[in-house]
Formats: C-alpha cells, sequence, structure tokens
C-alpha cells in the first residue's frame, strides 16, 4: 500500500530561529581617517576641520557610517566627534569601528530587544547557514539567553541538527 507522505520536520514541533533576519536593512558606508591624515600619521586639525566642511556628507543619507581608521596612528577622540557631528544630520546610524566590529555590536544589541519569553519550554533550531555574515557572539548570546528557557537548543536546519543543550530532566 502507498503511505502519504509526512513531513516529520514540520510536525516536530521544532521552531526555527533565523538569527540572519536580524541583519541590518541599510547599507554601509566607511568613512576612514586615513584619508585625512598627513603621511599617513597625524591629523592636523585646520586641516581635518576644512576637509570636513568640503566633504559630501550627502552620500551617506539613510546609511551607517563607519568611522575609523584603517592607518596605525593614533586619532584624538575629538576627531571622531567632529565627524559625527557632520555626519549625524545624514546617516541612518554612526558607529566607530569596522564592519565585524559594527555587526557584532548590532546584533547583541538587537538580540538584547528580543522577547525570549515567546520561546520558554519550546524546542529550537538556530539555524546555521545565512545569507548574510553573522557574527559568532551572536550565536553564543542567543544561546546563554535562552538555555535557561528552553527545552533544547539545536544548531543548523531542522533536517540536519548539531545538538547544543538539552534541558535535564526533572
Amino acid at each position: 500500500m502507498d503511505q502519504p507522505l509526512v513531513n516529520r520536520v514540520a510536525n516536530s514541533g521544532l521552531i526555527t530561529l533565523k538569527l540572519e533576519e536580524f541583519f541590518p536593512t541599510q547599507e554601509l558606508a566607511i568613512f576612514d581617517l586615513k584619508d585625512y591624515l598627513f603621511m599617513e600619521m597625524i591629523l592636523k586639525e585646520k586641516d581635518f576641520r576644512q576637509a570636513l566642511k568640503e566633504h559630501n556628507w550627502e552620500q551617506y543619507q539613510g546609511k551607517i557610517l563607519l568611522v575609523y581608521c584603517s592607518a596605525d596612528a593614533i586619532i584624538p577622540v575629538w576627531a571622531y566627534m567632529l565627524v559625527a557631528t557632520y555626519a549625524a544630520p545624514y546617516a541612518h546610524d554612526i558607529f566607530q569601528g569596522p564592519a565585524d566590529d559594527f555587526y557584532r555590536s548590532y546584533f547583541l544589541r538587537q538580540l538584547d530587544q528580543l522577547d525570549t519569553e515567546q520561546y520558554r519550554d519550546q524546542r529550537l533550531v538556530i539555524k546555521g547557514c545565512s545569507d548574510h555574515p553573522v557574527p559568532p557572539a551572536a550565536y553564543l548570546e542567543i544561546t546563554r539567553r535562552l538555555q535557561p528557557l528552553v527545552k533544547s537548543i539545536m544548531y543548523g536546519e531542522p533536517c540536519s541538527t548539531v545538538p547544543v543543550y538539552k534541558q535535564p530532566r526533572k
């Protein structure tokens, strides 16, 4: 006899949590202070202030602006503050540091706002593969936050998972 196909994954009660859904929707833009250094070593205040006045800040409209220096130079804190004063009217957000640092910080902030109570006593799969770079810190943080609440946490895809945590039997 022909038996109907049963989707055991769909009937398993597993909830799939996709961290990539927390990925920022705004485009990232970079403001590298190296381009404003004299001999890639020294920031001259007068020249820097003039360059900031002449810079096209509108290009950052609605974007997340990453401000950092890729050269090995000592940058005074006020330089970051000046960039912020010019960029703030245009940029969606401003972050001091490169993209990897931004993504780590961004994901941790997003996960901090997550209503974890919705996952109480559930069996979770934290989706592994994604189209966006999800930092390892996000996987660590979601596990730390959900472990006290859930029955189990697995990593991967619902059809092929790696067990991470299972609540002890009471």
